[in-house]
């Protein structure tokens, strides 16, 4: 694969480090870098191209490796000036790769199993990082707003990192969130205004206004800044990578809401291949969805090319979006990888979520959940190999779905405070 690059900036005007335009990743047309996101000949999605570092793979490794405890070590790959880590902002990134050998005894993989988990962010999700580069790109556009179409996390993450960078926030959320991510997105002081409706329902809107002169100065960080806030999701590739010793996983299940996560792993593993940072060989992608919004998981399994939007209802509520913009990019990655797209009923979810937590002490959000189970259900249908190094994304953390766990967990026993009837509830051991 080659590294995405022009031979000179066109007319760039702003310092996004080694960005140098956007181009359509449809028909291959290129934009000026700009708070734009749809192809102006095709109204295919817009990505960002680079003039990345080649050639000093060595020199590169050792740049990165002494840089920042956070995503920033990663800067001259990313659509940030050079000096980002200087600005105000969350730092998010680095978080732990958990060798997760009690799970894996559980599920019977013998080749190696880690959970990247992203609870540990400044807001215990993975938006931190896609928030974070959407932060540089509206400092460089002069927004004064920063603005979303939330499931919940992302909202959370932008209300946190305007407080940090001194910008105004107002997110969108649909009215029927968990709690937890409620209080989450409402306590960093922006404004937080529930929806009635889907999650599709808040995007329309929002879609609407960024269209109307009330929206002037707004920064939506998923949609007139999608194309910079997507490339954030490359750092949790280059940081699998790096903690596995700079070698690339042999499997790798993403969970699925919009799909942008999964398609940025992919080009964050191909441009590490491409820049000598690891040896290329082959790699499996899989995508995990929950059954009660499954519309890319169901065109998998059909074969079909075309993603059929769903209305969803799962516990899941960070993955449901039933009209997934990257889903038919999804569908080409896991083919192309000789990956799959599974999902799982909510009850598998739950057990999921109890499982991790039970073998490795982590605690994962419904999305979490989602992912160790459609990786126990791809072992037992023998569609992802035990034997082969496995990396599982956990996106966020379990105190803000505690409803999801809540009626089947609770204490094992309440007894009077004597030794007697700790003895007569049978806990001696």
């Amino acid at each position: 694969m080659a590294v995405q690059s022009v031979e000179s900036t066109p007319s760039a005007s702003v310092s996004l480090g080694p960005a140098v335009a956007l181009s359509c990743r449809e028909c291959g047309e290129r934009f000026d870098l700009g708070p734009i996101f749809a192809c102006a000949s095709c109204f295919g999605p817009l990505e960002v191209a680079y003039d990345l570092p080649a050639g000093d793979p060595e020199g590169l490794r050792k740049r990165i490796e002494a840089g920042p405890n956070s995503i920033w070590r990663y800067a001259p790959l990313l659509p940030v000036p050079a000096d980002v880590a200087d600005k105000p902002n969350l730092n998010p990134g680095l978080t732990k790769l958990v060798k997760a050998d009690n799970l894996a005894r559980e599920l019977g993989v013998t080749g190696g199993l880690y959970v990247k988990d992203d609870s540990g962010n400044p807001t215990h999700s993975f938006k931190d990082r896609v928030v974070a580069i959407a932060v540089e790109a509206a400092r460089a556009f002069g927004f004064t707003t920063l603005s979303c179409s939330s499931t919940g996390n992302l909202a959370g993450a932008v209300g946190a990192a305007a407080a940090r960078a001194g910008f105004r926030s107002c997110v969108f959320i649909p009215h029927d969130l968990e709690a937890g991510k409620v209080v989450m997105a409402a306590v960093y002081g922006g404004e937080l205004v529930g929806i009635e409706g889907t999650y599709d329902d808040v995007n329309r809107f929002c879609s609407e206004l960024i269209g109307d002169p009330l929206g002037e100065g707004w920064g939506f960080v998923n949609v007139n800044l999608r194309p910079y806030y997507g490339e954030g999701s490359k750092t949790l590739a280059y940081e699998i990578c790096e903690q596995l010793g700079w070698r690339l996983p042999d499997q790798i299940v993403i969970p699925i809401a919009s799909g942008s996560q999964l398609t940025k792993i992919d080009k964050g593993l191909k441009e590490l291949i491409a820049l000598g940072l690891v040896e290329e060989k082959p790699y499996k992608i899989f995508g995990a969805q929950a059954e009660g919004c499954s519309p890319v998981s169901t065109a998998f399994k059909a074969g079909h090319d075309v993603v059929r939007p769903q209305k969803p209802d799962t516990i899941a509520k960070s993955l449901a979006i039933g009209n997934p913009a990257d889903g038919p990019y999804v569908l080409d990655i896991a083919r192309r990888t000789g990956g799959a797209v599974e999902d799982v009923n909510d009850a598998q979810v739950v057990d999921a979520i109890k499982l991790l937590a039970r073998t490795e002490g982590i605690f994962a959000e419904t999305a979490g959940g989602v992912t160790v189970g459609v990786t126990k259900k791809l072992i037992e249908d023998g569609l992802l190999d035990p034997a082969l190094t496995t990396v599982v994304l956990n996106t966020g953390d379990g105190l803000k779905t505690l409803d999801a766990v809540a009626p089947t967990t609770g204490p094992t026993a309440t007894i009077r405070p004597s030794l007697d009837a700790f003895r007569a509830a049978g806990l001696a051991g």
